[in-house]
């Protein structure tokens, strides 16, 4: 952890919360804020917007894991989950949920610095992931209506898909803009023609 971080501490007990907030400034000189009542948990995260969420739950159930896991962003920012006991599938759960750092037996303080080191790379690299998922997605999708649209220029113009896809290229840097948002607009003005 080399810059000051926001770290919002999710923990009821607060002699528990106390020992969580020592063994954190021991480990950087990080803001730490203490949330001890979970009722509105997810609009007081929000409201503070942390760089990391660390909840210190005994004993969890499912139901409190996934509301927790909701209510911290797990999306938005590195959530490290420590817990005293855990089975299957409650790790399961913690992980579909998004939480970056799932520990069982409890929270130690001289854990805390490699566990939150942890969660904060590994939500950078999940978050990486989802970035190029989607980028995948967003080609692929172009390339179906590309395909569409040059099938919409080949009927029409009786030209072969080579001329085609040339013609769409042709035209997106004529009006700056990307072939998929060509091919779009194209297979868009087909569908109205009924063609």
């Amino acid at each position: 952890m080399l810059k000051k971080l926001l770290i919002v501490v999710v923990e009821p007990d607060p002699d528990r919360a106390q020992s969580i907030a020592e063994g954190l400034r021991g480990a950087g000189d990080h803001d730490i804020r203490i949330i001890a009542e979970q009722t509105a948990l997810a609009r007081r995260v929000a409201e503070l917007r942390p760089d990391v969420v660390l909840i210190d739950i005994a004993d969890p159930s499912r139901d409190i894991l996934e509301e927790l896991a909701l209510a911290s962003g797990p999306s938005e920012r590195p959530v490290a989950m420590f817990v005293d006991r855990s089975d299957e599938q409650l790790t399961r759960s913690a992980i579909e949920a998004g939480i970056s750092a799932y520990v069982v037996d409890g929270l130690r303080p001289d854990r805390l610095k490699p566990v939150i080191d942890a969660a904060i790379a590994r939500f950078h690299m999940l978050q990486q992931l989802r970035a190029e998922l989607a980028a995948t997605r967003a080609a692929l999708e172009d390339r179906k209506i590309v395909d569409r649209a040059k099938a919409v220029l080949m009927k029409a113009r009786g030209i072969g898909e080579d001329e085609a896809y040339a013609l769409l290229r042709k035209t997106a840097m004529d009006q700056g803009k990307r072939i998929g948002e060509i091919a779009q607009q194209l297979v868009t003005a087909a569908g109205l023609l009924g063609r």
